[in-house]
This record gives structure tokens, sequence and C-alpha cells, in this order.
């Protein structure tokens, strides 16, 4: 239970578990939206997120969609980047170094168009000094099943969890995808296939007309939807996921402060990964870090973890 708010000044500890992962604090970065971490090195101190989670990764690099691939919209973004990255081989060349000087958890997402591919990079980032979990991007086609969405279709994802859990020793949390029916369904059978935490929500597809054009935006026709625009749905989600599965959650979608935050912490997430908002401001992981601080003292409460899943329903 929390103490008398304002009767004590100590700092509140902000520390979390998540699949065995010991975090200074709850809040990490969500993969797209901060490089592989040095990019953002010179606006803050990365020893002082909780984690810090990189740009997806698969085994070869990609040059990703054509432009245009990003478009405002209102109280949010569209892209449709197409995971362009530099490939496993060159992340643990030249960027995990660089990582591996800081105090901090650092989780890889990555993906796949096959299954086999999921296990290889898997594999690979498992072996790599400095990688201390890894994130299972399933919001990709799979190729051999015809170009069904990992993500999307229960049997093929259970396959692909299963498989990759059968492939690395690192903890394993899989990155769920909004654009399904029901996400509590799709996050237990995560749960059952070995997934050891679940983060949700990935962007959610939507599509800008030029209407003088009669054209979309985007050069990809379509593309997914981040930002503050997203956190109502995702806050319900994460709520639906958190009354199924006994695993950690780690939340997203729209957190651009403190109280973002959290309406996550409160419906059940153990974690919150930060985005969209980093292109806004780019020391704002640091300020909700602070912010959560501020509320846990304010209204008296001695550790995070005793607002996590206090969402109360009448």
């Amino acid at each position: 239970m929390g103490i008398t708010p304002n009767s004590e000044l100590r700092i509140p500890n902000l520390s979390v578990d998540i699949a065995g992962l010991k975090l200074k604090n709850p809040v990490m970065t969500a993969s797209g939206t901060f490089g592989y971490g040095e990019e953002y090195s010179e606006f803050l101190d990365l020893n002082r997120l909780g984690a810090i989670v990189v740009k997806g990764l698969s085994i070869t690099p990609r040059q990703g969609n054509p432009t245009p691939r990003i478009v405002e919209t209102p109280a949010g973004m569209l892209n449709a980047i197409g995971l362009q990255n530099i490939g496993v081989n060159v992340f643990i060349r030249d960027k995990l170094p660089f990582l591996r000087q800081f105090d901090i958890p650092v989780i890889v997402n990555f993906f796949g168009d096959s299954i086999d591919e999921y296990i290889h990079a898997a594999e690979m980032l498992s072996n790599a000094e400095g990688v201390h979990a890894l994130e299972m991007n399933i919001s990709c086609p799979n190729k051999q099943a015809g170009w069904i969405v990992f993500g999307t279709d229960p049997k093929t994802m259970e396959q692909v969890v299963t498989a990759v859990r059968k492939a690395t020793r690192l903890p394993l949390i899989v990155k769920l995808s909004p654009n399904v029916t029901d996400i509590g369904l799709m996050a237990k059978i995560a749960e059952n296939a070995g997934a050891d935490a679940v983060s949700l929500i990935n962007t959610i597809t939507g599509m800008v007309v030029d209407v003088k054009k009669q054209r979309p935006v985007l050069a990809n026709n379509t593309g997914g939807l981040s930002g503050p625009a997203v956190r109502p749905i995702a806050v319900r989600m994460v709520w639906e996921v958190y009354k199924v599965v006994k695993i950690p959650i780690i939340g997203m979608g729209g957190i651009i402060n403190a109280n973002d935050a959290l309406e996550f912490l409160i419906a059940g997430a153990r974690a919150v990964a930060v985005g969209t908002a980093n292109f806004i401001n780019p020391n704002v992981t640091i300020e909700i870090i602070e912010g959560l601080e501020k509320f846990l003292i304010d209204e008296g409460f001695s550790d995070i973890n005793e607002i996590i899943g206090s969402l109360k329903i009448s």
C-alpha cells in the first residue's frame, strides 16, 4: 500500500523485472524510433533508461520502401519505412560495441520472411555479447505461407514463436500486432508457445489520401499509424491482455509524457516503450522517468510496482 501523500520525500523504487531482466525503471525505447542507440546518445544519458530496444533487424540488410514513406496525421504519423535496416551481421560488428559500454539492458528487435529466417536471426543474436533479450516483430508477411502475416494468423504465430523459443536461451518478447480481432487470444498463444513477455501495440494500418491527386500520399499506399491518436486503443489492448496472461507486458502506443505512461502501467503493463515522441523531443524518455518518480512521491507510493495493474473497474 502507499504511504500518506507527501509524508516522506524518499526516492521511490522504480525498478521492475521483465522476463528476468532487472530494469532500473520501466521506461524503454520503442524499436524503429531510436535507431541503434548511438544516434540519440548526444541528447541523453543512455544509462538512465530502463532498457534500449534497437531498430528491427533482418538476416540481410534491407533498403526499405520508396519515398514518400512518412506523413503526419492528426495527433500522429503514418510510416511505411519498410523495415529498412543494416542487417544482423553489421549490427553485431559495428553497433553493438558502442552499446556494450552502457549499464543498460539491450533488447534487439528482429524479424524474418520465414520461420527459418527468424530462427537464424535469433541464433546469431543469442551468440552476440551484449544482447540481453530479443523482441520478435511478428507483423511481417510469411512468404512460406502465402504471405500470411505471422502476427495475425494464430496457427502461424504459434509455429514461429515455438520455433524461436527453441533457438534462443535469451528472454523472448513477442511484439503483438493490433490488427487482429482478439488481442488477448494472440497474447495467450504467444505465452503458451514460450514467450517470456509480450509487447503491444505495434502500429495500426492506415492510409492518407492526397485529395488533389486522388492518390495515396505514401508510395506504399498504406502505412502504420503511431502517436497519441492510437493511445486509447493501445491502453485498452494492454488491459485486455493483462486479464488473460501471466507473463509481463510492455505497453506502447502514443506515450508522450509520464501521465500517458501511467495509464499503461495502471492498465497492467510492467514497462512502457516510447516511440514517436522521440522524433519530437529526444529527451522525452528521461522526462517521463522523472515524471513517474514525481508522481509516486506526490501520491505517496514507495514502489512503482504498487500501481501496476491497479486499474479499478466498477
